[in-house]
């Protein structure tokens, strides 16, 4: 084990750093950062408005004497998801200018233009979430280079006001790049594709999100986080923009299946991850949490740090107990810290595709306290009962490493 820490930490973490610190997918996940809430509160408007209790939904529409009271959440849905991509498309921009240093504003504005005339009209909620993100990297590199070309400068004399003069500056580039896109468009048409985005949407996005959804994309989701975690590398963070892209559509996806009395067609999405996997955080460490009140009472080191996770672990946040503990470079906890969400994601995928629990249709915030974001994730009590179950499952594998680590650390203490 301790050859394997010291060839990761010369081969392995380098790269890793250089891949989480890079501006591109830095942009992508702050991007998607920002739109966050507005997802949570699209989906649970979604939830609301589809919520599987006959007593609910009728207790409503006696109320409201028909169906009028969903007006509500489809109000809220087109504030949200249904304007996904065209935020997407100005917040990716916007955060990739600010990291070479250039009018954020300006490459956003123009990442959007850009993706209008393209045809972002027919796919501003998440169906065009992919073109988004692609016109917003390629137009930002774009303005990025011609706005610091002097012949593209329109020059203003002294006095005139910084933001005049500073849209001036860009009045150039912006009108090349948008022409670009537009011209893009025009020959796509050309060529029969009348509508760019929804002809991608059916040739790559559809197929990738099918793909992602699959129990072997779950597993290496699984894998990939706590691994990079053992490391001391954000491993969330680091696979984020991955996430984000299959994550909106998918939820999306299933709620308007479920609202259509269908079934929900996309088993892996962010709160499917949240729900049933990262139990207290990454790793599911409140099982770990749990497993050392329960046997690791003889160290009093182990005590400590566990009572001060506690508190934040049932709201998942679980850094105290990785660098506490610790787990990250523990060759004791690198086993369970890795084999306990395989496992979870594992047992939550074949109860979710053999239909003994409900999809995920929304999206509870990341620190709703486990087993409650089962049951909110799903609209279904199955779903909390899942969590709970997963959650005894976690303790259990972890419960074997806390001895061996409360005795390693007693005859090392005894040694000292």
């Amino acid at each position: 084990m301790d050859g394997f820490v010291s060839f990761m930490e010369a081969k392995f973490i380098p790269i890793a750093s250089k891949i989480g610190a890079q501006r591109h997918l830095v942009a992508i996940r702050d991007a998607f950062m920002v739109t966050m809430p507005l997802m949570i509160l699209g989906a649970l408007a979604v939830m609301i408005n589809n919520l599987p209790i006959p007593v609910f939904q009728d207790f409503m529409t006696s109320i409201f004497k028909g169906e009028s009271w969903k007006g509500f959440g489809g109000s809220v849905w087109n504030g949200t998801f249904a304007i996904l991509s065209v935020a997407i498309a100005f917040l990716v921009a916007y955060n990739l200018a600010n990291h070479y240093g250039k009018d954020g504003v300006s490459a956003g504005t123009v990442s959007l233009a850009s993706f209008f005339a393209l045809g972002g009209a027919t796919g501003m909620s998440s169906n065009g979430l992919f073109i988004a993100l692609i016109v917003s990297l390629v137009s930002t590199e774009l303005f990025v280079r011609l706005i610091g070309n002097e012949k593209l400068v329109i020059k203003m004399p002294d006095g005139v006001p910084p933001a005049v003069a500073k849209s001036f500056a860009a009045l150039l580039p912006a009108m090349i790049i948008v022409s670009i896109f537009g011209l893009i468009a025009a020959i796509f048409a050309g060529f029969g594709v009348e509508d760019i985005i929804t002809s991608f949407y059916d040739a790559v996005q559809a197929p990738f999100m099918g793909l992602a959804s699959t129990y072997p994309a779950a597993l290496l989701i699984a894998f990939i986080t706590p691994f990079l975690w053992f490391f001391g590398l954000h491993g969330a963070n680091m696979i984020d923009p991955f996430m984000q892209t299959i994550n909106a559509p998918a939820i999306e996806a299933n709620a308007l299946a479920m609202s259509a009395g269908k079934a929900a067609p996309y088993i892996v999405n962010k709160p499917f991850i949240d729900v049933f996997v990262n139990l207290g955080g990454t790793g599911a460490t409140l099982g770990l949490v749990i497993a050392i009140f329960l046997v690791g009472k003889k160290h009093e080191s182990f005590s400590v740090v566990n009572k001060l996770s506690a508190g934040p672990g049932v709201f998942n946040i679980n850094e105290p107990m990785l660098f506490g503990l610790p787990i990250v470079l523990n060759p004791i906890m690198f086993i369970p810290f890795i084999l306990t969400p395989m496992v979870l994601v594992t047992t939550a995928y074949f109860s979710t595709k053999l239909g003994l629990v409900p999809a995920a249709i929304s999206m509870p915030p990341w620190v709703t306290p486990p087993v409650l974001g089962g049951i909110l994730a799903t609209s279904s009590f199955r779903g909390g009962i899942l969590a709970a179950v997963n959650l005894l499952i976690s303790i259990i594998i972890y419960m074997p490493f806390v001895k061996i680590s409360v005795i390693q650390e007693l005859k090392r203490e005894q040694r000292a």
